[in-house]
């Protein structure tokens, strides 16, 4: 069978777009997921997103790592799912309604001169506190300054959920030696039954913050737009930074706010287009 696809990235995080609206792909999504984003035998990607139709919001989408597992949802897939929408027409309005398995999302478009989808902002919802919505096991209400062991010894991490969850850890020096051997020790830490994405974070001052992200089923990103939020929630739950923050990612930055009137957190930033082709399953 061939498919159709694209090759988008926002903020070098780097996913595969393909549409399945009649539904015509046979293949098991996390399957084909492990296939196509294979970096030396196929096209490569952190993810692979697939656009569904929706019974409830304007569409629908559904996103595999790299691994073949699904994600709840991906804050710079988003971004790419929302250009990709508008810049092929699917969808007509700057602002619309995609169902994730985290709930309904809405992205705003901001367009070029051209009229092509530019930044894009995204209402990414409410932070989830609650560890059992978090899937974190612990006796206590909140999981603000966990101390949690591991076989590298302590570690300190506040637990929030974006709809997916996530460990943020607070570092003065966020060196390749923490996140390379902490990451994969945390993604798989038996208090998180689920798994969960990392974050280590650095203070630069009360509106700018450093961010290396380790992504469940995935490894090391160049950016995590979920993660971004996490960790701006993290940081402004433990009064080190305000409620509006510039989130500066390996891969570029992101503006990110946790909206006081709604208690929504809203992200803002690039997707582009790669390259497209057909691939043969």
């Amino acid at each position: 069978m061939k498919i159709l696809f694209s090759k988008m990235e926002g903020l070098g995080n780097d996913f595969i777009i393909i549409e399945d609206i009649n539904e015509s792909i046979k293949t098991p999504y996390g399957i084909l997921a492990k296939k196509m984003c294979d970096r030396h035998f196929a096209i490569g990607g952190d993810g692979l997103i697939i656009i569904k139709k929706s019974k409830t919001s304007d569409i629908k989408f559904l996103i595999f790592n790299q691994n073949g597992s699904e994600a709840e949802m991906c804050g710079n897939g988003i971004r790419c799912f929302a250009k990709y929408l508008y810049d092929k027409k699917i969808v007509s309005k700057k602002k619309f309604t995609i169902e994730t398995r985290a709930g309904e999302i809405i992205p705003e478009i901001f367009l070029t001169e051209k009229g092509e989808a530019a930044n894009i902002k995204v209402n990414m919802g409410k932070p989830i506190l609650d560890p059992d919505k978090i899937i974190f096991n612990t006796d206590k209400r909140f999981a603000f300054s966990e101390k949690i062991e591991t076989t590298e010894g302590d570690i300190i991490l506040t637990a929030v959920s974006m709809g997916n969850p996530h460990a943020v850890i607070f570092c003065d020096n966020y060196n390749d030696n923490i996140v390379k051997k902490m990451g994969p020790i945390i993604e798989k830490h038996p208090l998180f039954p689920n798994g969960t994405n990392v974050e280590f974070v650095q203070i630069i001052s009360k509106n700018r913050l450093n961010v290396r992200a380790w992504e469940r089923g995935v490894g090391e990103t160049l950016a995590c737009g979920t993660g971004a939020c996490a960790a701006l929630a993290a940081s402004y739950l433990e009064n080190k930074i305000d409620f509006k923050a510039t989130v500066c990612l390996p891969g570029g930055e992101l503006l990110i706010e946790w909206n006081q009137s709604d208690n929504c957190v809203y992200k803002t930033g690039p997707a582009s287009f790669v390259f497209e082709g057909i691939y043969s399953d």
